[in-house]
C-alpha cells in the first residue's frame, strides 16, 4: 500500500500557524486514498466512479442521484497511476480480516516523516473495521494529525459510543450522502458543497479553500462550505456554476495530479 504526497490544496496546510507544530522537523502532509465511489457505501449526491473498460481505458460513471461529480473520480479516469495506486490500496485492505491487520498495514506504509495525514482525498470508510483501523493508527501515532471527510456517519457514531476516536483524528460529515439525517439528529459538524460565494453566505458558512477548517482540531465543531470544483456533467447545474465561478475569477480549483509515495518495504 502507498500514501500520496499532498496535492496543492492540502499542501497549503503547511502555511497554517495553528498546525505548524505538527510539521516541525521537516514533517510533511500526506494523504491515503482509495478508489472513489467504489469505496463510498453511503455516497449519493456526489457518487461517481472510474470504470475500467475492456479496451483498458476508463470512463466516468455517475450515480442515479448524482448532482455534482466527485473530482477525485475524474482524477482516476484521467491519470492511470492515480487509479492504480488507489485501487491497489482498496484491494489490499478488502482482503484483510481484522481492523488490527488493516491498522498494521496502514501504519507500516505511512511515511516516517508524516506530520499531517488527510484520510481520503479519494474514497471513504468502506466498513466499520476499516474505520476502527484508522482510529487505532491515530492512537498509536499521537504526534500526527489525521483528518477526514466522511459520509459513513454510522461508523463515526458507533465508534464514538465506545470512545474509540482519539483527539488527533478530526472528522467532518460530508453532506450529500444517504445518511444525512444523522448530521441533524446528532448535530455533527459538516461540510456543504455550494455553487457560489453568495450561497455560502446565505447558509452562514465560511468557505474552506485550504482544508484548514477541516483539519484544525480546535475548531472541530465548526461547519463550513466547499466551492464546487472538478469536472462536472455537461448541462448540469454544477457545470453552470463552475462557468460562473471561472467568469468571475473566483478561486475554486485545488487539484494537482497526486504523486505516489513508496511504502517502506
Amino acid at each position: 500500500m502507498k500514501f500520496s504526497n499532498a496535492n496543492s490544496k492540502i499542501d497549503a496546510l503547511k502555511n497554517v500557524p495553528e498546525l505548524a507544530h505538527y510539521l516541525q522537523g521537516k514533517r510533511k502532509v500526506y494523504s491515503f486514498d482509495l478508489l472513489s465511489g467504489h469505496s463510498c457505501p453511503f455516497a449519493k449526491n456526489c457518487l461517481s466512479k472510474a470504470v475500467q473498460l475492456d479496451t483498458g481505458k476508463r470512463k466516468i460513471k455517475d450515480g442515479v442521484d448524482t448532482e455534482f461529480r466527485c473530482f477525485s473520480a475524474s482524477q482516476e479516469v484521467q491519470y492511470t497511476n492515480v487509479y492504480n495506486l488507489r485501487k491497489g490500496n482498496f484491494d489490499a485492505l478488502r482482503k484483510m480480516q481484522t481492523s488490527d491487520d488493516m491498522a498494521y498495514a496502514i501504519a507500516h506504509a505511512m511515511p516516517d516523516n508524516a506530520g499531517i495525514v488527510r484520510i481520503h482525498v479519494g474514497g471513504d470508510f468502506f466498513n466499520f473495521k476499516y474505520f476502527l483501523a484508522w482510529c487505532k493508527v491515530a492512537i498509536d501515532n499521537p504526534q500526527v494529525l489525521f483528518y477526514a471527510y466522511t459520509k459513513s456517519l454510522n461508523f463515526w457514531l458507533k465508534a464514538a459510543k465506545v470512545d474509540a476516536i482519539p483527539e488527533n483524528l478530526v472528522l467532518t460529515a460530508s453532506r450529500g450522502g444517504r445518511l444525512d439525517h444523522l448530521i441533524d439528529e446528532h448535530n455533527l459538524r459538516e461540510s456543504v458543497v455550494v455553487h457560489s460565494v453568495d450561497q455560502a453566505k446565505e447558509l452562514g458558512l465560511e468557505i474552506d479553500h485550504t482544508d484548514e477548517l477541516a483539519a484544525i482540531p480546535s475548531i472541530r465543531y465548526k461547519s463550513f462550505a466547499l466551492l464546487i470544483h472538478g469536472t462536472q456533467p455537461k448541462g448540469s447545474e454544477a457545470a453552470d456554476a463552475l462557468k460562473l465561478l471561472r467568469k468571475n475569477n473566483v478561486k475554486h480549483s485545488y487539484s494537482k495530479k497526486p504523486k505516489k509515495v513508496e511504502n517502506k518495504c
